[in-house]
């Protein structure tokens, strides 16, 4: 009997709940993965609270040396082929990845390394930071999301030592019609029925605040919408302080925080949307996005990272510039005038989605990467 290849799975798992942390969860509830290879699992995570992720604290440091002690044990005794890690491109997290990944090859495993973020470019030219990516792409097989994210780990990466795989998820089979579409030539009442959709953390790198002042925009234009703001605050936007952004922009009539929204509840919010919103200024292959092209939402959302793999513009959705709120105000105002061009751009978008992005297509694609490496 062939025994199979043993996995040493270091990844984030929720809490708290963001891209990484759910792909973790699909990994290690993956009926395929678990039945092609051995596998033992590790959370990485050293935060608890969306507020901690990214920050020093000190509370963290005992978790991080148990961490690295487990890492090491489990190498020493269980002996796994390959030990996955999922790191940070940034501080704090880069240094605990760091050392998680040199203790496991100083007890003899290989690394895989699966990048869900950037930002290894930009900072590569500092001291500390170049030593420590060194450290950990140290002869590292690495997977990335998109090809467009290889740029970023050129220095310390051969393409030969690269592999993409595309995120996937999955969307539960719900009536996602769409509400009756408000005519071309909108009026307050009509449009007011309207809603735009923001699903995400609450973090400035993803353009709430870009957002905020397209909303602003809209209404200055005449345009009648709703906005719903839906996911949990992060440390960006502590207290009261996106509800008074808000009231300063005057649209406090128009875009609500809704709080965060988890399963039924986040479908929910989907279903109800005519529009999706992704104003993004920094990321690298955003599941939210899937999810709405999967719901049947059109998208408006930025070249940012993987996202033109996802959303061809003018096909599934429309793609502006970066930060720019008048262009994201264009964008939104095209799509909430024109039924027509709302429900051309959704349908291509969730044929696309189960094309090439469902939950079983990215564990197939995984599961190859694995074995070849």
């Amino acid at each position: 009997m062939m025994t199979k290849p043993r996995i040493l799975f270091v990844l984030h798992l929720p809490p708290p709940m963001h891209g990484a942390a759910l792909v973790g969860s699909f990994i290690r509830e993956s009926g395929l993965v678990n039945s092609t290879f051995d596998t033992r699992y590790v959370n990485l995570s050293a935060s608890s609270t969306l507020e901690e992720v990214g920050r020093f604290s000190l509370k963290k440091f005992r978790p991080v040396f148990r961490l690295i002690r487990e890492v090491r044990r489990t190498v020493s005794e269980w002996k796994p082929d390959r030990v996955y890690l999922t790191p940070s491109a940034t501080m704090p997290g880069l240094l605990k990845d760091a050392l998680v990944a040199r203790a496991a090859r100083r007890k003899g495993a290989r690394v895989i390394l699966h990048f869900h973020n950037k930002g290894v470019a930009e900072r590569q030219d500092r001291f500390v930071y170049d030593r420590l990516y060194r450290i950990l792409f140290r002869d590292a097989r690495v997977i990335l999301l998109s090809e467009r994210l290889y740029p970023d780990v050129r220095k310390y990466v051969p393409e030969e030592r690269v592999s993409c795989c595309a995120n996937g998820v999955s969307v539960p089979d719900l009536d996602f019609s769409t509400p009756p579409a408000a005519p071309p030539e909108m009026t307050e009442k009509t449009s007011l029925e309207m809603t735009i959709l923001f699903l995400s953390n609450m973090i400035r790198s993803k353009g709430v605040s870009v957002l905020i002042e397209a909303c602003r925009l809209l209404k200055e234009r005449g345009i009648g919408f709703r906005c719903s703001l839906v996911g949990a605050l992060s440390a960006d936007y502590p207290g009261d302080s996106l509800v008074d952004e808000i009231r300063r922009q005057g649209v406090e009539d128009r875009v609500t925080y809704e709080g965060p929204a988890y399963g039924e509840g986040k479908w929910n919010a989907f279903a109800k949307a005519d529009v999706f919103v992704h104003p993004t200024l920094n990321d690298s292959f955003p599941l939210v996005v899937l999810e709405a092209m999967g719901t049947g939402l059109p998208v408006v959302t930025t070249a940012e990272g993987g996202i033109p793999d996802m959303v061809r513009d003018g096909v599934d959705g429309l793609i502006c510039p970066k930060g720019d709120p008048s262009a994201l105000a264009d964008a939104l105002q095209k799509l909430l005038s024109d039924a027509s061009m709302r429900t051309r751009m959704g349908e291509s978008g969730k044929a696309r989605y189960r094309m090439s992005y469902t939950q079983e297509q990215f564990e197939k694609r995984f599961v190859e990467i694995l074995k070849d490496a």
